[in-house]
């Protein structure tokens, strides 16, 4: 299976990419590939709404997001890897979701699998509800079929959830895979 990890981490050695990378050995280990895509580096415009793409693009912006449209189209997967900033996902990884009104009907029509990778700075059992609430539309709308999501909570630093339960929790998620 081909995985897209779609990373909206600003911290390039952040919490949430260190349990992207648990579950990615974990993938790969299991026979899969993956393709990551940082979304939170590379160059994507806000979606203004158009609507010149049709709802099937191409979209008329010039910028990182034809690439990305393409790799995510060619993948069987998209995981969902995001800090929780103020209980949702991260400005850079909402950027490039509004972007998939371009292929919308694409990723529908494929009914690919996801998962979602968070970490936060909170451990209330609430910390991940309206994060999880917006995954868990994503995954209606767009057709898509839930693997699993590691919500890591209490992960304040990385040294910390380098050192958590969460990290083999990732590890598993992408070991498990089918």
């Amino acid at each position: 299976m081909k995985i897209a990890i779609l990373e909206g981490s600003p911290n390039r050695n952040g919490s949430s990419n260190t349990l992207a990378e648990s579950f990615i050995r974990g993938a790969e280990e299991a026979g899969h590939t993956v393709e990551i895509i940082d979304t939170a580096h590379a160059d994507i415009h806000p979606c203004t709404g158009c609507v010149n793409c049709g709802y099937e693009g191409p979209c008329v912006q010039r910028d990182d997001v034809e690439n990305i449209r393409r790799i995510i189209l060619d993948s069987d997967m998209i995981v969902f890897v995001t800090p929780l900033y103020y209980y949702g996902m991260s400005a850079q990884l909402k950027m490039m979701i509004d972007r998939f009104c371009a292929f919308n009907t694409s990723i529908n029509r494929k009914h690919m699998k996801s998962a979602l990778i968070s970490a936060a700075w909170n451990s209330d059992d609430w910390t991940f509800d309206a994060l999880e609430a917006h995954y868990d539309t994503l995954v209606k709308y767009l057709n898509l079929e839930d693997m699993g999501r590691v919500l890591g909570r209490g992960c304040v630093t990385p040294s910390m959830t380098k050192s958590s339960a969460y990290v083999r929790k990732a590890y598993e998620l992408g070991k498990s895979l089918k």
